[in-house]
């Protein structure tokens, strides 16, 4: 039997879907649910609070960077089975998405995996308004099935009332939550977005605030109940489900080949943007996972390459710079040819220092060039781009372009000098400027863009370089 699933969406951003989420994750946990959980969309920070109520890797379903079948089978293979809760957090609102006919939202989704969607609504300054919202909502797409709603940020008992009749004689929805303004459920924001987990001082104390409160305030039994009915409503099938029997099945991993490979791979609070599925497909081709520390491991452990995935280098730029000793070695490293790969956050820690509110930090010194944070984005969402002949890493077997991958990122480089090898030529996105993104030295390929290695194969690809060498 497969997992029972569940879609927690919203009218719109910052509704309080994560903190429902993760709340409700811990929460069935506690109950003696297996949970399996899943971030729709492009993200590093949601996915570690879910991971951390859940106890267990979140992995992300995107149309963007994935194929419709491939999400379905990726789904189907980390959701679990028999008592296992798959719970899913949307991303913006239930109908929002790139594409302009929703191919790519939250309800095509729920459409493609068959899953019932609780809505998670602001109700701040609403009453009465919350029935036509929700009819809207319902009418809408009947092929998505709205089978609960939670009414969040409510003022008060009074509040409460004129709400809940109001969605009582307007609608069929059970509310399964009725959520005052309460400080648990609140997560901490900067330039970004939320703090990741991996760098908030008490994650484990806020994630059981937060259970604590979800527990409280919604009925969680009647959730698990429309997580349940999810099996009855796929007992027929949905033939109308968008895309997932045309589209190519997720890759499921290779034997781990014979080669092994070390990859000393930087994991702490300043760097922690790493999909599980990439991370997993590194093992696959044949590299063994070291973490290191870059605040407090002083020296290189023996590695053969090196991946400094992104994160918030910003944030930790004193303590990066403390360490002098590992910043000094990672430079030696490089020059001497070792196998490196470094996305956003990573790119920066290996340029000669980065400039955040009036201070400089100084950072490896790999790259010829200075990073400043801005206020506002430099680049933001998904990128294409396309190979260069100075890419080094084996050829794709498509060449002409990958479309797997993403940026987000408030920093831009200056003061670039000398003459400068790129690995991209940027179709769609910003990178490093001038249409360039992928800075090449020696056998380092260092890049704004975040790649999702389902159909970019960088992890192969990055093997096949450290074979090489």
């Amino acid at each position: 039997m497969s997992a029972l699933r569940l879609l927690i969406s919203a009218a719109h951003k910052s509704s309080g879907k994560t903190v429902v989420a993760a709340g409700l994750c811990a929460a069935l946990a506690r109950r003696g649910h297996d949970v399996h959980p899943f971030k729709k969309g492009p993200d590093y920070i949601d996915p570690q609070w879910l991971a951390a109520a859940a106890r267990r890797d979140c992995y992300n379903l995107d149309f963007n960077t994935q194929t419709s079948g491939q999400i379905a089978t990726m789904f189907a293979a980390k959701s679990g089975r028999d008592n296992a809760i798959a719970v899913i957090e949307a991303n913006k609102g239930l109908y929002d998405g790139v594409s302009a006919d929703g191919a790519d939202s939250n309800a095509a989704l729920a459409r493609l995996l068959e899953v019932p969607v609780i809505l998670v609504l602001d109700c701040e300054g609403m009453t009465r308004g919350v029935a036509p919202l929700l009819r809207g909502y319902l009418d809408f797409d009947p092929q998505v099935r709205i089978a609960g709603v939670v009414l969040n940020q409510v003022r008060g008992a009074r509040h409460a009332d004129k709400l809940r009749t109001a969605v009582a004689e307007h609608t069929d929805l059970p509310v399964v939550g009725c959520v005052p303004h309460d400080a648990r459920m609140e997560l901490p924001e900067r330039h970004l977005g939320l703090i990741p987990g991996a760098e908030h001082a008490r994650t484990e104390e806020r994630i059981e605030a937060m259970r604590e409160a979800v527990e409280e305030y919604a009925d969680i039994e009647a959730i698990a109940g429309i997580a349940a009915s999810s099996h009855a409503s796929r007992a027929g099938g949905n033939p109308e489900r968008p895309g997932r029997d045309e589209a190519a099945p997720y890759p499921e991993p290779a034997k781990s080949p014979a080669t092994k490979f070390t990859l000393g791979i930087f994991r702490d609070s300043a760097f922690s943007f790493y999909y599980p599925d990439d991370l997993e497909a590194l093992e696959c081709a044949g590299f063994v996972l070291t973490p290191i520390n870059a605040l407090r491991d002083t020296v290189l452990p023996p590695i053969d390459a090196l991946f400094i995935g992104g994160g918030f280098p910003e944030t930790h730029a004193a303590g990066l710079e403390a360490n002098a000793s590992l910043r000094t070695e990672v430079k030696a490293a490089i020059e001497d040819g070792l196998p490196a790969y470094a996305e956003c956050g990573g790119l920066m820690y290996l340029t000669r220092g980065i400039e955040w509110q009036g201070t400089r930090h100084e950072m490896a010194g790999v790259i010829p060039a200075d990073t400043v944070m801005c206020e506002r984005p430099c680049g933001r969402g998904y990128v294409q781009v396309e190979e260069t002949p100075d890419m080094p890493w084996p050829l794709a077997s498509d060449a002409s372009s990958i479309r797997a991958a993403h940026e987000f990122h408030y920093s831009k480089l200056t003061n670039l000098s000398g003459e400068v090898k790129t690995a991209y030529k940027v179709l769609r996105g910003e990178g490093i400027g001038g249409g360039r993104d992928g800075i090449v030295y020696k056998n380092l390929l260092a890049s704004f863009v975040h790649l999702r290695g389902v159909n970019s194969g960088w992890a192969n690809r990055f093997a096949a370089l450290c074979a090489h060498f």
